[in-house]
């Protein structure tokens, strides 16, 4: 294996851990496949970085007809180019999509019951019959069972790993595949937004980050407390673009909090789906 790669059993014997420089994963596979599975994952996680780095000039640009050649970069360019309308790049997609990726090779290896790629908190799974998911999402307690079309979940804000231009807490996306749900997050969270306002602090992205994606746009860096009811117009902010991305079909569920407030989307003409629930 790759020297700069790392992979091991955590001590429950159940999980598998990949680490290999920004990308730190956690695997569960249920199942009489799980060593073939997880042999496979090691083997696809080596090359990952190295494919991503080949092709970073173009991943930290908006989309514009460069053809991607590694299956990582074509599923990040897949899952931003329904975003156009915004300022996006691949890289609002890279942690999602590589726990796609991974998914993708783990169910091609075994015939696992149920699969679970969390990179950092974006989420990708997969559910056999008879088998569901639970967790915490920005609004609360969520289940997601074998009959949803759900198989992603990302979370986005101002104080994650990703510099953020709004100032969102927390936004959990639930969409079809994990890439899908890490965009959503991430320009959800950037809409939840007052500009101009003076207990928010911003700085240039590149100032934090010299290679950042987001080049000299004004990320942030603080937010002080702020009066219910500039609360409720970000939020409200988010949610007008989240509502307009969801009836067009491209994320099927949304929660939103800013300074112990929430909001959450439910896409009632959907049953079968999973939504956020509160607890």
């Amino acid at each position: 294996m790759s020297a700069r790669a790392q992979a091991a059993l955590l001590p429950d014997g159940r999980r598998l851990h990949l680490h290999h420089g920004p990308i730190d994963l956690i695997i569960e596979v249920e199942g009489p496949d799980r060593t073939a599975c997880y042999r496979a994952a090691t083997r696809r996680f080596e090359t990952i970085l190295d494919e991503l780095v080949a092709e970073l000039p173009a991943l930290r640009r908006p989309l514009d007809g460069h053809r991607f050649r590694g299956a990582v970069a074509r599923r990040m360019a897949r899952a931003v180019a329904p975003f156009g309308n915004v300022f996006v790049t691949p890289m609002a997609a890279v942690a999602g999509a590589v726990a796609d990726e991974l998914l993708a090779v783990i169910r091609a290896a075994g015939d696992p019951a149920k699969v679970h790629v969390n990179n950092g908190g974006d989420i990708a799974f997969h559910l056999g019959p008879g088998h569901n998911l639970r967790g915490i999402g920005a609004c609360g307690a969520f289940e997601i069972d074998a009959r949803s079309a759900v198989r992603g979940i990302a979370t986005s804000g101002w104080q994650g790993r990703s510099h953020s231009l709004g100032i969102a807490d927390a936004v959990t996306v639930m969409a079809r595949n994990a890439a899908r749900a890490d965009v959503a997050a991430t320009l959800i969270a950037n809409a939840i937004d007052l500009p101009g306002h003076p207990a928010i602090r911003r700085a240039p992205a590149t100032e934090l980050s010299p290679d950042s994606d987001l080049g000299t746009r004004p990320v942030t860096v603080a937010v002080g407390p702020l009066l219910p009811t500039e609360i409720e117009a970000a939020l409200s902010n988010g949610e007008r673009a989240a509502r307009r991305w969801c009836a067009a079909g491209l994320f099927h569920d949304a929660a939103l909090m800013l300074q112990g407030r929430q909001r959450a989307l439910s896409d009632r003409a959907r049953p079968q789906e999973g939504h956020l629930t509160h607890a």
